[in-house]
């Protein structure tokens, strides 16, 4: 229950994190909307996965992810892909979440609706952002670019934005894992001097490293 708890205090405590990280990405070619609805499939992925016994504040943890689902929109396209089970299950929590707006004669909260719903409340946002307006990178409307909107490929906020990222990514390292990244990519040392500073094998340092760079990779899709 106190995972529950967790979890719902994680997501509802937590959206301005989503609208930080889709604001990064405003002028780009896709709507805000778009983008905050990515945002939120990573927040609740996010809290999905969030260890708590890591120790290291929940922000560190989300931002990348919530900047990683922003992320795939461009590289997907322009539109966030929803399959057609949660699409089917979010259309219904949109008829249930109207009937509880008459009864309650305002807009429910997500607790509430999971409530309803029977669920939690994890899966309770992940469904209101399915329902969320998705746009095109193509619009009929823009007759003075016939249609295509442009994706600018370099801006300043860009970098900030993957330097806050992979700060972040190493901040929820162990302080060895850290340490060895450290050393390797910016003090520019050797496996083997790397090695002889942790107290390892060259062996044992390459290893790692592996291990340590292919979990980052995920953290930063």
């Amino acid at each position: 229950m106190a995972q529950e708890i967790n979890r719902e205090n994680l997501i509802n405590d937590n959206f301005g994190l989503v609208h930080a990280c889709a604001n990064k990405f405003r002028g780009r070619g896709v709507e805000y909307d778009d983008l905050f609805q990515a945002g939120c499939v990573g927040l609740v992925k996010a809290a999905d996965n969030f260890d708590f016994s890591r120790g290291f504040a929940f922000s560190t943890y989300a931002v990348p992810v919530i900047l990683g689902e922003i992320r795939r929109i461009f590289r997907d396209g322009g539109a966030v892909k929803i399959g057609r089970s949660l699409k089917e299950k979010s259309r219904n929590a949109m008829k249930i979440r109207d009937e509880l707006s008459l009864e309650l004669g305002r807009e429910p909260t997500v607790g509430e609706l999971a409530r309803k719903l029977e669920i939690d409340v994890a899966q309770a946002a992940e469904l209101i952002t399915v329902s969320m307006p998705t746009v095109s990178l193509t619009s009929a409307d823009d007759e003075k670019s016939g249609g295509q909107l442009d994706i600018p490929t370099a801006a300043p906020e860009e970098e900030i934005s993957e330097r806050l990222s992979l700060k972040c990514v190493l901040d929820s390292l162990d302080e060895r894992d850290r340490r060895l990244i450290e050393l390797r990519y910016f003090k520019g040392m050797t496996q083997v001097k790397t090695a002889g500073e942790l107290g390892m094998s060259q062996v044992q340092v390459s290893r790692r490293e592996k291990l340590i760079l292919l979990e980052m990779r995920k953290k930063l899709q």
